[in-house]
């Protein structure tokens, strides 16, 4: 929001400098981005008259001109048309940088077309005033030569520009604003005069509300017999030094009334009307172009208002090009409406368009003003464009809010710790325009402004009040000590943390991805479209392709990682802790971590290594779950669930057929191919939440026994089983042979081959026994290998391999 400090001073009674007015803004909350001073940016171009302009001796097109300047007579070659002997001109030194043209002049004098030219004579779009630039600036008037061009051109008005705050739409006015500045010291606020004008005969346009929730009021003036030329000069002024340009007096006028009341106005020709004024909610067959060119359509649950033509704009948004105001305008209806908040947002967000009409209807106008805002534009109009004036016909009424709250003394000190004074606090109100109605001794009943919507009560009060008093009158107290306490982290948070550290130094990349992804890639992780939950389907996506809770993370990740090879990466490692979510888990949600790798082709003199694949995701997972505290010797390996792994290269691990800790493998190739993911790609996930937590150890101290005085005993044993005999379920029943002092199994070959029947297969594992205490004995050692020999042939129905 921008305004000048003379417009701001038609408000506001103060002989306070811009300094003082600055901090006054500050303290009100109205947080000043940036104050422009034209005066400074043109404080190098002054004023020069042109004693002399004869064409150019090499050049139809330019002139040579003799040119009285602050530094003397100067030769000055020009290019203007407009270029002429006794004008009066603006000039740039040489070394003058010129705005417009975002270039300096050269220090030294150069030759153009062998003449030499000593500065120059400037356009109003090269000093960034206008856009004008088919001649240079001639200025009509008694100026002296070496004035400040900025004072000749009566650019010396400073613009301050601040940040308005969502819930106060009355600082979208130049009136708003100095009332506020006003009750923080600086100045008296001087209400806007309101000049009412007499019609002189009734509102022939008729107004209609069929959409009372949308348009609850519509109020219209028609003036007849205007002159539709140019605005007065201090309208325009104000229009572009808050950078709009001016255009006629009826749009100039609708616009300044936007910036000086915050009261959006809209103007009709009203020859290009048919019939009366609708306002009602679109169909599928409203159609209309905008004052912005495009066509708009589609309007069902849209605010349009229209005529017996059919739609000619959207109601707090924007007019239509077919009932415009141009310079023919002799008959012009004004309207004033109020609407709604919510839906005047979606429209413009549905459609795109950004209008100063829209800002403020979005953000609450004041329902109150819209008499008073025709009032002031009918002043303007029939002072500068002549015209009759009929009577105002208003539509409804406005709509009801809360205009009454109840203060309860007590709150300001016991909110801020600030004893004001009663007499301190009325008067603060009053100056922000409450009215108290009734004041007890602890409690106050104010009538709240029909242009504050944010007062809704007692708390919102104290804070009107600390406000303006400045929070700089806060005590300054120093906070209680307590005593010091640790970070307190719950079992899953630290589980967490744990699994990105074990991730990260396994050289996986952290990434956050969306908790959100579209139902056609939910469905894919799921069973089709049927197990799709209407529980997780999010009602007001912030994108069309982000309306579901993800099921899964493996979708993001390799969205993710395609994204990075796409960009030149080769070997991508990404992973990500956080949660997924599922109607039948606790609260909706779990969290896992999750990795995924999508290797490229990796070449290495000594040989390619061998791809990122189902064991490597298996032994991530693994890692991740051992750095956890869960022993994975005890899981076991089931099929994948979810169709998006691959069902012959992905299993998952559990503690107990039900109990899932995590799914390890290779990624569906039609699941990738939806996602448009190139190649092979594989990870795992781990559900945090489903591991149990480790029981509390007794409290005795048990004596540690010094493992490294005993020597580690490994045996060999090769079993020849059945095809289908997982390699899982032989290394899970050797180990129940004596779980004491067999500390690690690995499965170190397969063979299938010669000497072996149809179907079969010899899977060797290594067998490693870590004594506790004394040293192994010979029959010990004999007791325990048959043990294991009994126990995977009875588990498994295999033998020991001769």
């Amino acid at each position: 929001m921008k305004f000048t400090l003379s417009w701001l001073k038609d408000y506001l009674k103060t002989d306070a400098g811009l300094p003082e007015i600055l901090d006054a803004m500050m303290r009100a909350g109205l947080e000043v981005e940036h104050v422009e001073d034209p005066a400074e940016k043109l404080k190098d171009f002054t004023i020069a008259k042109v004693i002399e302009a004869k064409p150019h001796p090499d050049a139809d097109k330019l002139r040579v001109c003799t040119v009285e300047t602050k530094d003397g007579t100067k030769q000055i070659v020009c290019g203007a048309p407009n270029a002429r002997t006794g004008m009066t001109a603006v000039y740039a030194p040489l070394g003058t940088f010129i705005p417009g043209l975002d270039f300096a002049l050269d220090k030294k004098p150069r030759k153009i077309r062998g003449v030499e030219s000593h500065g120059m004579m400037c356009s109003v779009k090269e000093l960034e005033i206008g856009d004008d630039h088919d001649g240079i600036i001639d200025l009509e008037g008694d100026f002296k030569v070496g004035q400040p061009a900025a004072e000749a051109l009566g650019l010396t008005d400073k613009i301050i520009d601040f940040e308005v705050t969502p819930n106060r739409p009355d600082w979208l006015g130049v009136v708003g604003v100095a009332r506020d500045i006003a009750a923080t010291g600086p100045g008296k606020f001087k209400p806007p005069e309101m000049k009412e004008t007499k019609g002189g005969f009734p509102c022939p346009v008729s107004i209609k509300l069929e959409a009372p929730d949308a348009c609850p009021i519509f109020a219209g003036r028609l003036i007849r017999g205007v002159k539709n030329g140019p605005s007065p000069k201090w309208l325009q002024d104000r229009l572009k030094a808050i950078g709009i340009n001016p255009k006629n007096l009826l749009v100039d006028v609708t616009n300044y009334i936007s910036f000086d009341r915050c009261r959006p106005l809209h103007v009709y020709d009203a020859a290009k009307l048919k019939g009366g004024i609708v306002a009602r909610m679109g169909t599928g067959a409203d159609r209309f172009v905008a004052l912005d060119g495009e066509t708009y359509d589609k309007l069902e649950g849209k605010c349009v208002i229209a005529d017996e033509s059919g739609a000619i704009g959207l109601g707090g948004v924007m007019g239509g090009a077919s009932t415009g105001c141009s310079a023919e305008t002799t008959d012009v209806f004004i309207e004033a409406a109020w609407f709604d908040p919510d839906l005047t947002a979606r429209t413009g967000r549905d459609t795109g368009i950004l209008s100063d009409a829209r800002f403020r209807f979005e953000r609450g106008v004041d329902p109150r003003s819209c008499e008073d805002g025709i009032e002031a534009a009918t002043a303007i109009i029939l002072e500068h464009g002549g015209g009759e004036a009929s009577e105002i016909l208003v539509a409804g009424k406005p709509p009801k809010r809360r205009d009454e709250v109840v203060f309860h003394v007590r709150d300001m000190e016991r909110l801020t710790g600030v004893d004001m004074k009663p007499k301190r606090m009325k008067a603060i109100l009053e100056d922000l325009g409450f009215e108290i109605e009734k004041e007890g001794k602890h409690d106050w009943t104010l009538k709240v402004p029909s242009w504050r919507p944010d007062i809704e009560g007692s708390a919102d009060i104290v804070e009107e009040l600390i406000r303006i008093e400045g929070y700089d009158a806060l005590p300054d107290a120093p906070l209680p000590s307590l005593e010091t306490m640790g970070v307190v982290v719950t079992p899953l948070q630290n589980r967490v943390r744990v699994a990105r550290r074990v991730m990260a130094a396994r050289g996986f990349l952290e990434t956050v991805t969306w908790s959100f992804m579209s139902k056609d890639k939910a469905a894919l992780s799921l069973d089709g479209a049927n197990a799709l939950s209407d529980a997780l389907t999010i009602d007001n996506p912030i994108a069309s392709d982000l309306d579901y809770m993800r099921p899964t993370m493996m979708a993001n990740l390799a969205e993710a990682a395609q994204r990075n090879m796409d960009h030149g990466a080769e070997d991508v490692r990404l992973f990500e802790a956080g949660p997924i979510y599922a109607s039948d888990a606790p609260d909706g949600q779990r969290t896992l971590v999750a990795g995924l790798v999508q290797a490229g082709r990796l070449r290495h003199w000594a040989g390619n290594p061998q791809a990122y694949d189902a064991m490597a995701a298996k032994a991530d997972a693994f890692a991740v779950l051992e750095a956890l505290g869960q022993p994975t010797d005890k899981l076991m390996v089931m099929e994948p669930v979810g169709p998006h792994w691959h069902p012959g290269r992905a299993a998952t691990l559990r503690l107990g057929p039900k109990n899932v800790l995590a799914t390890f493998g290779e990624l569906h190739p039609g699941f990738l191919k939806a996602l448009d993911v190139k190649g092979r790609v594989a990870g795992f996930e781990v559900d945090l939440g489903a591991i149990p937590e480790a029981r509390a150890k007794g409290g005795k101290t048990k004596p540690v026994l010094d493992k490294a005085d005993q020597t580690p005993v490994r045996r060999d044993f090769a079993f020849v089983v059945d095809e289908q005999v997982a390699a899982g379920d032989i290394l899970k029943a050797a180990r129940k042979a004596e779980q004491k002092l067999i500390a690690n199994i690995i499965v170190f070959d397969i063979y299938r081959g010669t000497g072996l029947d149809d179907g079969k297969k010899s899977v060797a594992i290594e067998v490693t026994l870590q004594p506790r205490g004394e040293a192994l004995k010979d029959e010990d050692i004999d007791r325990i290998a048959k043990a294991i020999v009994a126990g995977v042939e009875k588990a498994t129905g295999g033998a020991l391999r001769g």
